[in-house]
């Protein structure tokens, strides 16, 4: 995990040093409704987690397209009979940005989750979980001449993260954020 995160910061840094005049770092904050998906998921209903934060850098490819990849700690998890699960992922979006008019973008691109940690109502949960989770991402956003932005978007999960013993139920994440930003430069 610590090589697939030290490649994509340099990646990152890579690409920011190629055009650097016009591209901006910022950090972001918001609130994650988040669930699981999949087979025999009827019981499983979705939280409200406020925390999701990282850090990103938006390098523009021309006048509509820019890159944006990301770092984000993202509180996810679901509840079932209102016990709540928390997982905790360390998320690494890819996003491709279109910009319709010079403030609002569309957005999508992959993700990488790197699972944290994970407690349930009995303590740790992590054991029943993939620790690796990769899914794609679609968004809007919309960003002021001040540097302040606005965001929405939903990750979909494709792999399967169930790891119980004796369980062949497929779950998935299902993610809708709403954040709020600010690029510094």
């Amino acid at each position: 995990m610590k090589k697939i995160v030290l490649i994509t910061v340099m990646t990152v840094f890579g690409f920011a040093t190629m055009n650097a005049q016009d591209v901006e770092f910022g950090a972001k904050l918001g609130a994650n409704f988040g669930s699981l998906y999949g087979n025999n998921t009827g019981s499983i209903d979705p939280i409200l987690s406020v925390i999701n934060f990282g850090f990103y850098s938006e390098i523009p490819l021309n006048e509509k397209f820019s890159f944006q990849p990301e770092i984000m700690y993202s509180i996810q998890g679901f509840s079932v009979d209102d016990k709540i699960t928390r997982l905790n992922y360390l998320n690494l979006p890819l996003m491709g940005k279109y910009y319709l008019t010079k403030k609002l973008s569309v957005e999508a691109g992959p993700q990488v989750g790197f699972l944290v940690s994970a407690k349930g109502p009995t303590g740790n949960v992590k054991g029943n979980f993939k620790t690796l989770d990769v899914g794609v991402n679609f968004g809007v956003g919309y960003k002021l001449n001040n540097g302040l932005n606005f965001g929405a978007r939903y990750n979909l999960g494709l792999s399967n993260i169930n790891d119980m013993n004796g369980s062949s139920d497929k779950l998935r994440n299902g993610v809708l954020q709403v954040t709020v930003g600010y690029s510094f430069f």
